[in-house]
């Protein structure tokens, strides 16, 4: 599909939520010079920040305190000030003699879409799913997939999969039509409701699982992906980064074809985020992690690098100009890489060592905007 020239007015915020905070990183014009907004929330547990791009100046963040547990924290005015939640996403209170969940953290925010105003969407650990309609001041459970049986069995239980706690996430709403959603758990599959929510079916077609455990690759209770993405310039393309390799998807088809086999082999497919071109459809980044069986979570060889596709899946190259070229063993986390939006798109990546670079040139070169900062947990990008 060809680019469209569509450079968003304003400058580019960079949103960053970590494991002591928050950070708000504003650029110039020409995205050389940023300045540090923060820490907001010091010492917090922060998941994930969002810009609400409707109005381009409410901030939700997902935070999990110390004395208050996991919360929802709310500002109208990029940050200035901040209100909680007056009710924050929570399970419904178990039925006498059933055993009920309770949320560990709100891990993933979405806005609505432009059609549907102060609506926004969140995924927790454990899986759950929730709507607020008043731009983020109070939550209520959302679907089915809180408390259907069936889902609570591919669910698996906390002690489950996922290190830091199972989760629902990539959390996406088509564009298009308001009722027709795409949601992911860790574990438990990648699912589809064309109903808002009411009916869900499963998506897990030619998505494999880990060999060598006996895993039904029919039942989504083995399926762990680790990020989905839909394409803005043509909805009706999804990329997926699992932790069994990178798929594509092409609707109205339901099978995923397991793109990431065109990796370099010395490197893999395993890795945990994905990002898709603005305005490409056929452009997709990805940023690996060492697979092997051990599953050390870190980049190949100590050698990081981004791995960008230019024609849906077919080829892969290597982006690592301006990144370290030795002993640099990052973690990069699900929802720890962005693009911005700009006529020539810049890829932001944060990790484990608590830092934040950005790729110029759709990530052909590297440069780091901050260092020193607690373990990146998310990071999103807004224009202002």
């Amino acid at each position: 599909m060809a680019r469209k020239n569509s450079k968003p007015a304003g400058r580019t915020l960079v949103l960053v939520a970590t494991r002591k905070g928050a950070w708000l990183f504003h650029g110039d014009a020409a995205r050389r010079k940023w300045r540090a907004d923060g820490p907001h929330f010091l010492g917090h547990n922060i998941s994930h920040v969002m810009l609400d791009p409707r109005d381009g100046k409410t901030l939700l963040a997902a935070a999990k305190t110390g004395h208050l547990g996991p919360t929802i924290f709310r500002s109208t005015d990029l940050g200035r000030n901040w209100k909680e939640a007056a009710r924050p996403p929570a399970f419904a209170k178990a039925a006498e003699g059933k055993e009920g969940r309770s949320v560990n953290h709100t891990f993933w925010l979405t806005p609505g879409r432009a059609a549907d105003p102060n609506v926004w969407y969140a995924g927790t650990s454990p899986q759950g799913l929730f709507r607020s309609g008043d731009g983020g001041v109070t939550w209520e459970p959302f679907s089915i997939i809180n408390d259907d049986p069936q889902y609570r069995e591919w669910m698996g239980t906390v002690q489950d999969g996922t290190p830091d706690g199972p989760k629902l996430h990539s959390i996406i709403v088509d564009p298009r039509n308001g009722r027709h959603f795409y949601i992911a758990m860790s574990g438990g599959g990648v699912h589809e409701s064309t109903d808002a929510g009411r009916t869900w079916k499963t998506l897990i077609k030619g998505m494999d699982v880990v060999e060598g455990f006996g895993f039904d690759a029919s039942k989504p209770t083995f399926h762990d992906p680790h990020c989905v993405r839909i394409c803005p310039s043509n909805p009706d393309r999804l990329y997926q980064q699992n932790h069994c390799g990178i798929y594509r998807l092409d609707r109205p088809s339901d099978t995923w074809v397991r793109i990431g086999r065109n990796m370099p082999k010395t490197v893999g497919d395993i890795g945990f985020p994905m990002v898709v071109h603005p305005r490409d459809a056929d452009t997709a980044w990805v940023f690996p992690m060492d697979g092997t069986q051990v599953w050390p979570r870190t980049s190949p060889g100590g050698k990081p690098a981004a791995y960008v596709t230019r024609n849906g899946g077919k080829s892969w190259q290597r982006l690592d100009a301006g990144l370290p070229k030795s002993q640099a063993w990052w973690t990069v986390k699900r929802q720890c890489m962005a693009a911005d939006a700009r006529d020539s798109v810049a890829l932001y990546v944060g990790n484990s060592n608590g830092e934040l670079w950005m790729g110029r040139d759709e990530g052909k070169r590297w440069s780091c905007i901050a260092r020193h900062l607690p373990e990146v947990y998310a990071v999103e990008t807004a224009q202002v």
